[in-house]
């Protein structure tokens, strides 16, 4: 079942506000970062994600065959020629649909994303069992579906976009509505996310409606084709600094290190965050990753201060 692969037309600029959300975006795009984005609903999350695919660089022509060969076996038509591609699963989806598999194996929503785009809506309302599944490919890139005769190994490198409410509501912490859930309900409906999972994202928006009156008088901001070129600058930066289509999130962390080592300044000042912080290897290591691309959105050679600064406030927001 084809989900979602039409063509995707929100542009930045029809997008009031959320200026903090876009730019945010924006690093996720250059560093192939993944994105959960937190708010009320009518708060633009939806329109945020859909929008995303805007800013993205064309495909090259080794990554359009590839998608072209997954849409093939598992016989959809991809229609977007050389732009990366959007999947929006339902979260009623199985996770067959999901994942990929059946009594035939077929590539899932994940595979059918690989160089592009899955955008998880609600994604505390998809199974348990279905999002524990995610962290393989989040990890490795490819998802392995193993059957009685055989094994199946498929692409699956993807940015993850996921949007979710604060509670069962949607309205706790809101200004202009009463939250109903219970402070138990409301504990329950974010360990829908578990641990490992909400691990693997890179960036934490907390999003709020936004006021019209406030915002109409300073415009919509830049065109999405004006991002997606600082967007393909910064990840030609990346592919001539590892040799190879490698953006920030996945290489390596040593070649990472190798190729933009870290001051002592800024050994010490991701030490101190995570010591009062409490952070986990994964943790620091998602700030170095996140640092390193948003210096090649400012086009400088090294990991710079004010990089690190603003990588822990996308991750910790």
């Amino acid at each position: 079942m084809d989900f979602s692969n039409a063509e995707i037309d929100v542009d930045f600029q029809q997008i009031v506000g959320h200026s903090s959300a876009k730019h945010a975006l924006e690093v996720a795009a250059a560093g192939e970062h993944h994105v959960l984005m937190t708010g009320p609903p009518g708060c633009g999350k939806s329109l945020l994600a859909e929008s995303f695919p805007s800013i993205l660089p064309p495909l090259t022509k080794e990554a359009q065959l590839e998608v072209l060969s997954l849409y093939q076996l598992s016989r959809n038509n991809y229609t977007r020629c050389n732009m990366p591609p959007f999947r929006n699963p339902h979260h009623s989806a199985s996770g067959i649909a999901i994942i990929g598999g059946g009594q035939y194996p077929k590539p899932g929503e994940i595979s059918l994303a690989h160089r592009g785009v899955l955008f998880l809506d609600e994604i505390g309302e998809f199974t348990k069992k279905t999002l524990d599944m995610l962290r393989q490919p989040l990890e490795s890139g490819h998802i392995t579906i193993s059957r009685t005769h055989a094994s199946i190994t498929y692409p699956a490198s993807f940015v993850l976009i996921a949007a979710m409410n604060p509670c069962p509501c949607g309205y706790a912490g809101s200004n202009s509505h009463y939250c109903t859930c219970s402070p138990k309900q409301i504990l329950s409906y974010q360990n829908r996310l578990s641990g490992p999972l909400r691990d693997r994202f890179d960036i934490n928006l907390s999003l709020r409606p936004i006021k019209f009156d406030e915002t109409a008088k300073l415009g919509n901001g830049e065109r999405s084709s004006i991002v997606r070129e600082r967007v393909r600058k910064a990840r030609e930066r990346q592919y001539e600094r590892y040799g190879k289509e490698l953006c920030n999130s996945s290489v390596p962390y040593e070649i990472l290190l190798r190729a933009s080592p870290l001051s002592i300044t800024q050994q010490s000042i991701i030490q101190e965050k995570a010591l009062k912080e409490n952070w986990s290897n994964r943790s620091q290591i998602k700030i170095i990753r996140l640092a390193r691309t948003i210096s090649d959105l400012q086009a400088c050679p090294s990991i710079t201060d004010n990089s690190i600064e603003e990588a822990i406030q996308l991750n910790q927001l």
